[in-house]
């Protein structure tokens, strides 16, 4: 039987989702920022609010937390900034809907470095969804004008799915019990190597007041806000289930970015991305049933 909040879950998942659907459009809302500029700032915004969260719901404070990370959580922070750093500069790169596609690799790099690292099962339609999501990932690839900003915008996006799938199996690693520290201690980093690359660029770190204002908020209120919320949703919504509401944010990324910046995906963009989403859909659909069929 399902828990009392289980509905509630569900909408705060999908609010959450929706809540980062937008993230495309308002990095590009930024520009002309640097990627690197918008990770510190967006990282600056994010920080308090994690931090925030984490006093309300435990009552202890985000060093506290962050003491018990151990190196296993610091590897996987340092995951995220991967994550987040090539994540922005896909959104920035690259049309909204292929970046976001190719954002939904994630759970497939998740299971095969689960499989190598962890010595994780596999199933079997787990391994038929990840071949059906790599088909998808060929076609996109292949039908794109290939420039060299498209290839390292698609680097990127790979990169940041990669980062984020490091970041996720270190929680399995450690047996992590919360992840909000972690991603505080991503988000430090991120500042750090943000830092570091713009001062050996010899840029400056802020940009007019007016983006870094808006890198700060949309760190505060797009990703920290919405993590919090994805966090009390989560508790009471199978694992299996989540990814399934968390497509919410892939499907209304390109309809935000047809919206406001008339961007219309290509073609084959849209086989491409269809095919992944499908594979998806797959894999949490026969993980829902295996749950349903094998209860703890």
């Amino acid at each position: 039987m399902r828990a009392a909040g289980y509905g509630t879950g569900v909408a705060m998942i999908i609010i959450a989702s929706s809540m980062w659907s937008t993230m495309g459009v308002c990095i590009r809302a930024l520009q002309p920022m640097d990627t690197w500029q918008i990770l510190f700032w967006r990282s600056v915004g994010m920080i308090p609010v994690l931090s925030a969260f984490i006093w309300w719901r435990s009552g202890t404070g985000p060093v506290t937390a962050l003491r018990g990370i151990g190196l296993v959580g610091i590897f996987g922070a340092l995951g995220l900034v991967a994550a987040f750093g090539g994540g922005i500069h896909a959104l920035q790169t690259l049309p909204l809907a292929n970046a976001v596609f190719l954002f939904s690799a994630t759970p497939f790099l998740t299971a095969l470095l689960g499989r190598a690292i962890l010595g994780e099962k596999v199933r079997p339609m787990t391994w038929a969804a990840i071949l059906i999501a790599a088909f998808g990932i060929w076609r996109m690839i292949g039908g794109m004008s290939i420039t060299d900003g498209a290839a390292i915008g698609t680097l990127s996006a790979l990169a940041s799915a990669l980062g984020f799938s490091i970041f996720t199996v270190t929680l399995r690693y450690g047996h992590a019990r919360d992840s909000l520290p972690n991603v505080i201690l991503g988000a430090v980093f991120a500042m750090i190597v943000a830092a570091a690359v713009l001062i050996s660029q010899g840029q400056p770190i802020a940009a007019s007041p007016y983006s870094t204002l808006g890198a700060i908020a949309l760190g505060a209120f797009v990703l920290g806000l919405g993590l919090a919320i994805f966090t009390l949703g989560s508790r009471t919504v199978p694992a299996s289930e989540i990814s399934l509401f968390g497509l919410f944010e892939v499907m209304l990324a390109p309809v935000w970015a047809w919206l406001l910046l008339s961007e219309i995906p290509e073609r084959i963009v849209l086989e491409g991305g269809a095919l992944i989403l499908v594979a998806v859909v797959l894999n949490a659909l026969t993980g829902a049933r295996q749950s349903a069929a094998n209860p703890a």
